[in-house]
């Protein structure tokens, strides 16, 4: 005879899961995301406490959003961290993809040499930056550039520089500028070698958004409650960090990154999950100038680039962020 308590039990179980969104198939497999090892791009890392189990999630560190959206379309993951920059530009090729989720802003800054003659934007005419093209950083560069007037073609010397190497680039004069991502900003300047000379955030265009959560529009089709799922995890992650943030770099840090120079950057760095129209419009305006700076030759369907549903649906439900272990 079967075991009462195993029936009951299995039965409970069968339907937490058709409340989270899940079958028992599906959540006994492998959930692959991807994401960067850096600190606005850390919640994917929490996911497994959000999900239910024994749903599984692995991470797959990458350090940078072509491979991660590469990896995606090919099948390898269910859902992958990309720049905006780089979800446009994958989106103006046709390619099937869908962002779900916000999952940072802000993050960027532009920095100088600490003791160089450099002291503001207009003053970088005839100077070397370091950058790494097709990168919401890049995008922001030649943004900041432009609006003083100064051709990134003709005006300034770009070098493409690895982010890990514009720090030593920087410091030994072989760039007088660099625009990266945090930690590195607050790095140049906690070792004494850098400053920052401007947030390139600009309100009356795109503003401060920059990364966010992405699917195949197959995935979204075929298994639009495990996307649900995730988006709800990545809220409840998001949610959680920001309210520990002694957590969020704690956790960070084992990255790489100390925390003293965490807690430097962190002003600058905002973790998201939220999106809405004016996110989108926002994402409108970056493709936008993008275009005219000719980093793509036509505007993708933003219609179906993005997909609001699943985070108005984890807004209509109770404000949890409890996880399922510690």
């Amino acid at each position: 005879m079967p075991n009462r308590p195993c029936i009951v039990q299995a039965t409970l179980w069968a339907v937490l899961l058709l409340l989270a969104g899940l079958s028992p198939a599906a959540a006994a497999q492998e959930i692959r995301v991807g994401t960067w090892k850096t600190p606005q791009t850390i919640q994917p890392f929490f996911y497994d406490r959000f999900v239910p189990s024994p749903a599984r999630v692995t991470v797959f560190p990458f350090t940078n959003p072509a491979d991660q959206k590469t990896a995606l379309l090919a099948g390898s993951l269910e859902m992958c961290g990309t720049t905006l920059a780089h979800a446009i530009q994958s989106a103006s090729k046709g390619q099937p993809v869908v962002v779900v989720a916000a999952l940072c802003n802000k993050s960027s800054a532009l920095v100088v040499q600490k003791d160089g003659p450099i002291s503001r934007v207009a003053d970088l005419r005839g100077r070397k930056i370091g950058y790494v093209p097709g990168t919401m950083h890049e995008i922001l560069l030649r943004e900041a550039l432009s609006r003083e007037g100064i051709s990134a073609e003709k005006d300034v010397l770009l070098i493409r520089v690895d982010f890990f190497d514009m720090g030593t680039a920087l410091a030994t004069g072989s760039i007088d500028a660099f625009l990266s991502g945090e930690p590195l900003p607050a790095m140049a300047v906690h070792k004494g070698y850098g400053r920052i000379l401007a947030y390139p955030y600009f309100d009356d265009s795109i503003g401060t958004i920059n990364a966010g959560m992405l699917v195949t529009r197959k995935m979204m089709e075929e298994s639009p409650a495990l996307v649900q799922t995730l988006v709800a995890a990545h809220a409840r992650a998001t949610r959680h960090l920001n309210a520990h943030p002694d957590e969020w770099l704690r956790r960070a840090s084992e990255f790489g990154t100390a925390v003293p120079i965490l807690e430097k950057a962190r002003p600058n760095m905002e973790l998201a999950w939220e999106l809405d129209e004016d996110f989108v419009q926002r994402t409108r305006r970056l493709g936008e100038r993008m275009q005219a700076l000719g980093v793509i030759e036509r505007q993708p369907d933003y219609e179906k680039l993005f997909d609001l549903s699943f985070v108005r649906k984890v807004n209509e439900e109770p404000g949890r962020t409890e996880s399922r272990h510690p």
